[in-house]
């Protein structure tokens, strides 16, 4: 399996934690969480400073390769509300970089609920385009076809007698939960009741593995 089809839209994950929907040149991402580490740092845990420009990087190789013309990011883009005010230059720079040329879509999340329109692009609640509403939590009782971010998903499988843990996108045909972006963000497993109550007896999972995607559905998992 290479894709998931939402709606009879084919979405194709990507093996670094996005998700390309071809047909409309759009790449989705969630959960950046930019600065973290300078979030932790002044709140007395100091982390290496170097979570910003990691994902930076990655986006900006994701970006250079699918040339995309729409990017949308699901919300938490930005870890606490000053993280886009106080960027280092050198990363807002990558990041305007990165934003020139293409519709930029910033969905707000439960960390940034606000984003500077000075940053550019477009700031939103939800974002919806043909059949797929596009918002940070998913919501169970949506009547869209819906695409989120919020838990970071990850799941675990048996592999040569040895648990193995990954982070993953999670689906059915209704919705689809991508994994964290950011890289320096943890996970909720998809056994958990916040996200197994998204979704109804059955649901697959798209494990991010180290060379390529491994499709599971959830009565595979450990």
């Amino acid at each position: 399996m290479t894709t998931i089809t939402l709606s009879g839209i084919k979405l194709r994950p990507d093996l670094s934690g996005a998700l390309i929907w071809d047909d409309e040149r759009t790449v989705i991402v969630a959960d950046l969480h930019f600065e973290k580490a300078a979030s932790f740092t002044r709140r007395g845990q100091p982390l290496p400073p170097y979570d910003t420009v990691a994902t930076l990087h990655t986006l900006g190789e994701l970006l250079a390769r699918e040339k995309p013309a729409r990017v949308i990011c699901l919300g938490d883009s930005f870890h606490d509300p000053i993280a886009a005010l106080h960027m280092p230059s050198t990363s807002s720079a990558l990041l305007r970089a990165l934003m020139a040329g293409r519709e930029w879509i910033w969905v707000t999340g439960n960390h940034d609920r606000e984003i500077p329109h000075s940053l550019g692009g477009l700031v939103a609640g939800e974002a919806a385009f043909g059949p797929i509403i596009f918002r940070h939590e998913a919501r169970a009782e949506s009547a869209r076809a819906e695409i989120s971010g919020h838990f970071h998903p990850k799941a675990t499988v048996l592999a040569r007698g040895k648990a193995v843990t990954r982070p993953c996108f999670v689906y059915d045909a209704h919705r689809v939960i991508l994994p964290s972006y950011g890289a320096y963000t943890g996970g909720l497993n998809v056994s958990d009741s916040a996200i197994a109550s998204q979704f109804g007896r059955s649901f697959d999972v798209a494990l991010l593995g180290r060379h390529k995607l491994h499709w599971f559905s959830s009565s595979a998992l450990a």
